[in-house]
């Protein structure tokens, strides 16, 4: 291909949803079937890739949580690279790459290089949790919610937890499954032991997995459904909505706000 005819080269950053490959955006599909290039995450469902042309080239970059990984820098110039030789790249990231899916540095890293570049939203995992009754605010229950990361770069369990649990706001923990016990103490330190708490794993998939009991209890919780990463913790009132008495709940819940 001559000079004349390459095309411009461009990064979307793109959000594939939470795993049901029909959650992905009409504006999403779009980028993915003018793709000359796709760099994918393990995250997102490769049914996605049916929405590609023939001709486009499909990289797996996974980062498996606490295992093997592509490192950054390597994305980075395949970024680079490809964009440069190609024309479109698409960076396809399980759920939302604004949510902890670290979209915005690919997105800087391109436009750094003289690549333009572009984010599509994707849903997230924690508005999944809505499949099984559980919506991050609630009438009457919670009017707020924070979004928390389990484990921040150096390894440590974020300080805004501790003030998340003081607060009657929902709360919702990514990658935190390997400090729950943590997760728990921080808790159970506060006298928040007995809030409601849920684990979910692969919310809109047919193989999904939840598990419903207490901030206490989040240890005891994940081994007896043998629920690992990735799978998201929420704790909170709202986790009362899951159950099948709910509306009492509800209804005694108010009540003790009011008195």
């Amino acid at each position: 291909m001559s000079n004349l005819m390459k095309k411009a080269p461009e990064l979307i950053v793109v959000g594939a949803g939470p795993g049901d490959p029909d959650l992905i955006t009409l504006k999403a599909m779009k980028a993915l079937q003018r793709a000359d290039v796709v760099l994918y995450d393990n995250l997102a469902n490769q049914e996605i890739m049916n929405h590609c042309s023939s001709a486009c080239e499909k990289i797996y970059v996974g980062k498996l949580p606490y295992g093997d990984y592509t490192p950054q820098e390597v994305i980075h110039e395949l970024i680079k690279e490809k964009a440069l030789t190609k024309g479109t790249v698409v960076r396809l990231k399980g759920g939302d790459p604004f949510v902890f899916g670290r979209g915005m540095e690919e997105i800087l890293y391109a436009r750094a290089e003289g690549i333009s570049a572009s984010y599509i939203p994707g849903i997230s995992s924690m508005q999944a949790a809505g499949f099984e009754d559980i919506p991050l605010t609630h009438r009457g229950i919670s009017e707020s919610f924070w979004v928390i990361t389990g484990t921040k770069k150096d390894g440590t369990l974020s300080e805004d937890l501790k003030t998340a649990i003081q607060t009657r706001a929902t709360v919702i923990i990514y990658m935190g499954m390997k400090k729950l016990e943590e997760i728990s103490r921080a808790y159970v330190e506060k006298s928040a032991g007995d809030l409601p708490a849920a684990i979910i794993q692969h919310a809109s998939l047919p193989h999904k997995k939840m598990v419903i009991g207490t901030a206490k209890e989040l240890v005891q919780m994940a081994a007896n459904k043998q629920l690992k990463h990735p799978a998201l913790i929420i704790i909170g009132e709202v986790v009362r909505l899951a159950s099948d008495n709910f509306c009492e709940q509800v209804e005694n819940f108010a009540i003790r706000r009011i008195a």
